[in-house]
């Protein structure tokens, strides 16, 4: 159930390789502040931090302050979801999508999760 005032984690170029280094599944949503459907994605993503609580993290980040992750993953084009695996990416999304589709990415890579 999602908790009301649950938020998606905010990773920075510097919180990167801490955030990535925790094992179980990881979503981040790249975007800016500018960009329409990130604006639109924005409650989705947060919905979805609430929704798996416990069971996979969520996080954002700002394309523009942060231009070291941005670079690594070539992320040109927002919003920019990918999501990750004990540290390894397993999927990429370009572009807006529903919140359905992106929890059903989160649950294919908790299948294989112990409880």
């Amino acid at each position: 159930m999602m908790t009301e005032n649950t938020k998606a984690v905010y990773a920075t170029d510097h919180t990167w390789n801490d955030l990535l280094a925790q094992s179980g599944v990881l979503l981040v949503d790249f975007s800016a502040e500018w960009c329409p459907p990130c604006r639109r994605l924005e409650p989705i993503i947060n919905e979805l931090a609430g929704d798996f609580a416990g069971l996979a993290t969520v996080a954002t980040i700002d394309v523009e302050m942060n231009p070291a992750v941005t670079a690594r993953y070539n992320v040109r084009n927002m919003p920019t979801i990918l999501v990750f695996k004990d540290g390894e990416l397993v999927n990429r999304q370009v572009g807006f999508t529903t919140k359905p589709v992106l929890a059903g990415l989160i649950g294919a890579h908790l299948a294989g999760v112990a409880s």
